[in-house]
């Protein structure tokens, strides 16, 4: 068959070409359309009941994620030139298009009562004004008499400012939000820069703003330094000018139809599709050294170029194929899980990864058909001396120590082992970045004087009794139950309805911050006239109002207590939930209300659930798929175990290394399995191949035949492994520490794989096969 389908390809080597081109081109077309992706919590299944009452909580109430921070320190802050300059500030972020609300202590107001109208009043504690030091002394001391603001806006601990920024909640899952966030964060420089102040800038727009942005700088950084590292690796290899220039176009060709499968599927890139165009370059290479090596093997046995190329496609197209379709399975199973990321990741990484099996099958022997035949300085290292003498090292190794090799083999088990109950699970929102990062030390800063800027939600339901949720003693829960939270350390001073009415029974005390508390209920009612805090007409709300009636719904049944938090991590928020829930279970029975935790805390929590368990999932369908195509392919279940112990116990190896250097399991190291293990069984079924052909040559006698495949894929296989190794240590420059995982983790297990395959599987086979003809 594979005969057959060398000399086809040579006959119509035209027609195939202009028909790969042709695609090429449509997937180009696809690829120029391709867009980064904006969105933060696609970890979870849409039909998931945590994500389906965060897209609930948002319809209600709008986007929680839509706040963007930016803190100062400084004792000098209501000196004259830094509060004049920070109020311009203020007034210049307002302009910024796409910009909703500022809550800031220039934009602070108090409730003072009018008389005239029996309404609460609200006013500006800072005039919208150059103020002078009198003036600005002045409304200091009214703005430090309201307990509202502490906690919110200043630290008075640490001498910590923090302005609020909301973005509109239509422009945060669009390329908008970039020109957005960028002008905000060149408007607080110029500020800090004037004044000599550093500038901390956090919350999920920014965040999100500047992950995205690495990204795009990472996939072009990647991209190019794979294929710069790949030509050096050839050109070294075959010192060939254009056997480097025909790898790289199959490479390159490979990266045009990644990105277009994204486009044309309707995904987005994200931090797992950006790692795809450089992973096709690193997968891509190992096709060509397999196909351009047997064709310089049989170039040199026949001198014929035709027979040549046909001999390349008969035997190395069925071992390329099976390669490729193991590397696919290793990605398409994460198409498996319930994790939307991780579906889109894997259907474009599989998908691709087979398509470079056809786009080598087709350009490899269509565009050697057109060259001039190799020179013998193409074929040299067909015949390197060095390698040469380490093959026959391999195989004395294998042929008489075997003991040793099982006994240090079942010795660095144990060692793995140990270190494998050492593993623990951990993630964090923002932990993939170095604790360097200007994104993870501004995160702390707001984690240290504000408690965090991540949110969690709580909905508060009574919908047994008409307006039920404003009835005295759930009031007085809701107001329960968020001094609760207010004692948990890494949660901030949490808003709702009732710190609103604490606000104003302070204002109707004629501004007495002993009476920032809850109005008693004979008070309440005569605090009810003073609740419409509703602008004059045609007047804008002032931020205080806007907030106010943001913490309940029209029906009034539903109360929304919003909380800021530390990224604590998901082994501690689970604890904090839990106990949150357990709380509001004491304070509003089942039977009769209904409480509701959710924000992008929650889902990225149950994200990382879900991510993480299809994870381990897609290892072991992993496992189960490709032990079927080397069944298929092998037809025997002795050369199946031989297969799958070689590439098993670099796996084990690699977990027990995490376990001793402390690298936690979350989903960018648990990604790292089921990618090496389909990376790193080409180099089995490239060997096994080779056995299986040159048993029956050597009259079924294992030893010849074991020695024959060292020597004849041995070289290939080094210099395989060495590019496959070389294109993921590339990874771990990146800003990311799950891309890092990914390289250096990933070189690990294919290195050792190399010495299993090399060592352990010829030694196991003919322990297996018994003592061997003479």
């Amino acid at each position: 068959m594979w005969h057959r389908l060398g000399r086809f390809i040579l006959q119509y080597r035209i027609a195939l070409l202009l028909l790969l081109l042709a695609l090429t081109g449509l997937m180009g077309y696809h690829a120029s359309k391709v867009q980064l992706s904006y969105d933060f919590a696609r970890a979870i299944p849409i039909d998931n009941p945590k994500y389906r009452d965060y897209q609930e909580f948002k319809r209600k109430f709008g986007e929680d994620g839509n706040l963007l921070v930016i803190g100062i320190q400084t004792a000098h802050f209501f000196d004259q030139h830094i509060f004049n300059s920070y109020t311009q500030l203020q007034r210049e972020l307002k302009k910024v298009n796409g910009v909703v609300d500022i809550l800031g202590v220039p934009g602070s107001v108090r409730l003072v009562k009018d008389t005239a109208t029996e309404k609460l009043k609200a006013e500006s504690i800072f005039p919208a004004r150059e103020m002078t030091q009198a003036e600005i002394d002045s409304a200091k001391d009214i703005f430090y008499s309201l307990p509202f603001y502490k906690g919110l806006l200043y630290n008075p601990e640490t001498d910590a400012w923090m302005l609020g920024v909301r973005i509109d909640k239509t422009l945060m899952a669009s390329k908008a939000r970039i020109g957005i966030v960028n002008k905000i964060d060149e408007l607080a420089a110029a500020f800090g820069k004037k004044h000599g102040l550093e500038i901390y800038m956090s919350g999920l727009p920014h965040i999100r703003t500047e992950l995205s942005q690495k990204i795009e700088k990472e996939m072009r950084f990647f991209l190019a330094a794979s294929l710069l590292l790949s030509a050096i690796i050839l050109l070294l290899f075959f010192r060939s000018i254009s056997a480097t220039l025909l790898s790289l176009g199959v490479v390159i060709l490979g990266v045009i139809w990644s990105l277009g499968t994204v486009e044309w599927m309707g995904y987005r890139i994200s931090l797992l599709i950006a790692l795809i165009p450089p992973l096709v370059v690193v997968i891509g290479i190992p096709n060509c050294i397999y196909f351009l090596n047997k064709f310089h093997v049989s170039w040199n046995e026949t001198g014929d170029k035709k027979k040549s190329l046909v001999a390349m496609v008969d035997k190395m197209g069925i071992v390329t194929l099976f390669c490729n379709v193991a590397a696919a399975i290793g990605f398409a199973v994460f198409a498996l899980t319930k994790s939307q990321v991780l579906k889109e990741f894997g259907q474009v990484a599989g998908l691709n990864i087979i398509a470079l099996f056809f786009i080598s099958l087709i350009l490899i022997p269509t565009v050697l058909s057109f060259l001039a035949p190799p020179k013998s300085r193409h074929t040299k290292y067909l015949e390197n001396p060095q390698l040469n003498r380490w093959l026959d090292r391999l195989e004395r190794w294998s042929l008489n120590h075997r003991k040793l090799i099982y006994a240090v083999t079942v010795l660095i088990l144990a060692v793995s082992f140990t270190g494998i109950y050492k593993l623990k699970t951990v993630g964090y929102i923002v932990d993939d970045l170095p604790k360097t990062d200007k994104i993870y030390t501004d995160l702390r800063f707001f984690e240290k004087n504000f408690k965090g800027v991540m949110p969690l939600e709580i909905i508060v339901s009574d919908t047994a009794h008409k307006r039920g949720i404003v009835r005295y003693n759930n009031l007085i829960k809701v107001d329960s139950l968020s001094q609760f939270l207010a004692g948990i350390p890494d949660i901030a001073r949490p808003l709702c309805l009732t710190e609103g009415l604490k606000f104003v029974n302070q204002a109707f005390n004629d501004g007495d911050s002993n009476y920032y508390s809850m109005p008693s209920e004979f008070a309440l009612p005569a605090l009810a006239q003073y609740l419409s805090m509703k602008a004059d007409s045609g007047k804008k709300q002032n931020s205080i109002s806007g907030l106010v009636s943001s913490f309940i719904d029209s029906t009034k049944q539903q109360a929304r207590i919003s909380i800021s938090m530390a990224d604590v991590g998901s082994n501690r928020l689970p604890r904090i939930i839990d106990s949150v829930q357990k709380r509001a279970d004491e304070l509003f029975p089942k039977n009769t209300y209904t409480v509701l935790l959710t924000g992008t805390s929650v889902t990225f929590l149950e994200g990382s659930k879900f991510i993480i368990n299809g994870l381990k999932e897609s290892i072991a369908w992993a496992f189960l798929l490709i032990a079927i195509c080397m069944l298929y392919l092998f037809r025997s279940f002795r050369i199946l175990l031989c297969s799958l112990i070689p590439n098993v116990i670099p796996l084990i190896i690699t977990a027990g290394v995490m376990g001793w250097v402390g690298i936690p399991v979350k989903p960018s190291t648990v990604l790292v399995f089921s990618v090496a293990l389909g990376i790193a069984i080409d180099v089995t079924i490239r060997f096994l191949v080779n056995y299986k052909q040159a048993l029956p040559e050597h009259g079924n006698n294992l030893q010849a035949a074991v020695i024959e495949t060292i020597h004849h894929t041995g070289i290939s296989i080094i210099y395989t492994s060495a590019v496959l190794t070389a294109g993921f240590i590339i990874f771990c420059f990146s800003g990311f520490g799950g891309t890092q995982a990914l390289g250096w983790l990933t070189s690990l297990t294919l290195v050792t794989a190399t010495f299993t395959n090399l060592v352990l599987l010829p030694a196991i086979l003919i322990s297996i096969g018994g003592k061997s003809k003479k």
